[in-house]
């Protein structure tokens, strides 16, 4: 079946929801609690960060069902469409037997107050659905960095997670295959279209649909995780009369490595798009991708999402221009690809005209003698917005003369910025003490930065310099690795940077 249907259809639980007079904008939170009364779901911060709304959306891809914990509290129930959401009412076997993650937490007394619990059980639920039960401490660390415990009881909730791990099989492995099949009943290829007194709800199901609707209607809010547009409803309590979500545009969801190129479409998430950034883009930068918000966070915001919204803090622009990514746009039946930084032309302001829209990005595959590095700046380690995050391509000839740098900045300017300054010091010279001193020097007349509540124009600075230094002693010519001489005073800001 095809066309045009008037309403959103998905389980929550067992039961099946079909609503035809939806806001677009009403948070999945709020309609669990209010409309539904499953209040074990509980409202922390209400904008992604604390984890205490965490839920699970199950999804059908292709045949497999694909388990992820989501911050109910930016989630709207407009992109749940064709989804069986979970809560923590639904965690307990049909026979009232706990799950054994609840179990985990009864037996290593993983509770205390109790608030955020909820919340825990959930993300730890997803945890074991995850490919790859790694046990080590990290993996769990990870699971459980989007959730927050006021009461400080991060040491038995480990425990109970590293029980639930080695537990056996639950209750939802006997009911795959039926929630499977509800799933596919939900299928129907169909355009949603829903208009009421809260405002407009349009879901196209293909990509050409989505450029049909936003040339009609160019003022659509697209919305893809809702990770940032959520926190404009919920703090920022903005209307937005026209909803499109996209999470759902198969052509939109492909990621494809070719002979030259990664492409990563436009409704691809950061966790979707983990393991084949970290292929490409070598360790450090895979630790950057893992901090880039927590699970949740990362389970439904988007790659060209975080490129769209244009943030001049956004962890992903950096990293992307460093390595040289195309950014692909179509309006109509009309595409163009241009270069990731000349995206950003000034601060909220992108090269986007009306009712056109990010396709998706393309990054180049590098060549043996590039090396790709970024480091994330930021006072919490994680589930904090960078005050500064620095990216570096550099290109190396044998005898160690660089012959192509790349540099690019977050946090250091109005947008996401390459150093221009910076990589005209390190092309073309000997990757040595000298040289680092020069692009030193040439990062302090790159950039002016502001003075926030995340750092000053000083310490930006000075931690500009610092990654240099740092990128020096990590992949410079042998020996590099000992002490560089460089101004004490900017030592002690970069080793505060990364403590």
């Amino acid at each position: 079946m095809t066309g045009i249907r008037h309403d959103i259809r998905f389980y929550v639980g067992n039961e099946c929801h079909t609503l035809a007079d939806v806001s677009p904008t009403r948070t999945l939170l709020d309609w669990l609690r209010e409309d539904r009364g499953l209040t074990g779901t509980k409202e922390g911060c209400n904008e992604g960060d604390c984890g205490a709304c965490t839920v699970l959306v199950v999804r059908l891809e292709g045949e497999r069902l694909v388990w992820r914990a989501v911050n109910a509290c930016i989630q709207f129930v407009s992109m749940l469409d064709g989804a069986q959401v979970l809560t923590i009412e639904d965690i307990r076997a049909p026979d009232g037997t706990l799950h054994p993650v609840q179990q985990a937490m009864v037996d290593q007394h993983g509770s205390q107050c109790g608030f955020c619990t909820p919340g825990f059980v959930m993300s730890m639920v997803a945890g074991r659905k995850a490919d790859g039960l790694a046990q080590d401490e990290r993996h769990i660390d990870d699971m459980l960095a989007g959730n927050l415990c006021r009461c400080t009881g991060y040491a038995p909730i480990v425990r109970a997670m590293r029980q639930a791990m080695q537990a056996g099989p639950d209750h939802f492995d006997a009911m795959a295959q039926d929630m499977a099949e509800r799933l596919r009943g939900l299928r129907d290829g169909a355009d949603v279209e829903i208009s009421g007194p809260a405002g407009r709800l349009t879901i196209p199901a293909t990509a050409d649909a989505l450029a049909r609707i936003l040339v009609e209607n160019p003022d659509a809010r697209i919305v893809a995780g809702a990770t940032d547009v959520g926190l404009w409803v919920t703090k920022g309590l903005r209307v937005l009369p026209h909803l499109v979500p996209i999470g759902q545009i198969a052509e939109l969801r492909r990621i494809t490595r070719g002979q030259d190129a990664l492409y990563i479409g436009a409704a691809v998430t950061w966790q979707e798009a983990r393991a084949a950034l970290a292929e490409i883009l070598p360790q450090p930068d895979a630790e950057v991708i893992r901090r880039i918000g927590s699970v949740q966070v990362r389970n439904a915001g988007t790659v060209c999402g975080n490129i769209a919204n244009g943030s001049p803090i956004g962890d992903g622009p950096p990293m992307l221009i460093a390595a040289g990514a195309m950014l692909h746009l179509r309006r109509g039946d009309v595409r163009r690809t241009i270069a990731l930084e000349d995206f950003f032309v000034d601060y909220g302001k992108q090269d986007r005209a009306p009712g056109e829209f990010v396709e998706g990005v393309s990054i180049p595959l590098p060549d043996p003698q590039t090396v790709i590095r970024a480091w994330k700046i930021s006072k919490r380690f994680d589930q904090d917005i960078s005050a500064v995050l620095g990216a570096f391509s550099l290109t190396l000839a044998p005898d160690g003369t660089i012959t192509r740098a790349r540099v690019a900045f977050g946090g250091m300017a109005a947008t996401p910025r390459r150093a221009s300054r910076t990589e005209a010091a390190l092309e073309g010279h000997k990757w040595d003490e000298t040289t680092l001193e020069a692009a030193r020097q040439a990062i302090m007349e790159d950039f002016a930065p502001i003075t926030d509540m995340r750092a000053s124009d000083w310490y930006r600075r000075t931690v500009a310099a610092n990654l240099l230094t740092r990128l020096y002693a990590d992949c410079g010519p042998e020996g590099a690795r000992a002490p560089i001489s460089v101004n004490s005073a900017c030592t002690a800001a970069g080793e505060h940077a990364h403590g």
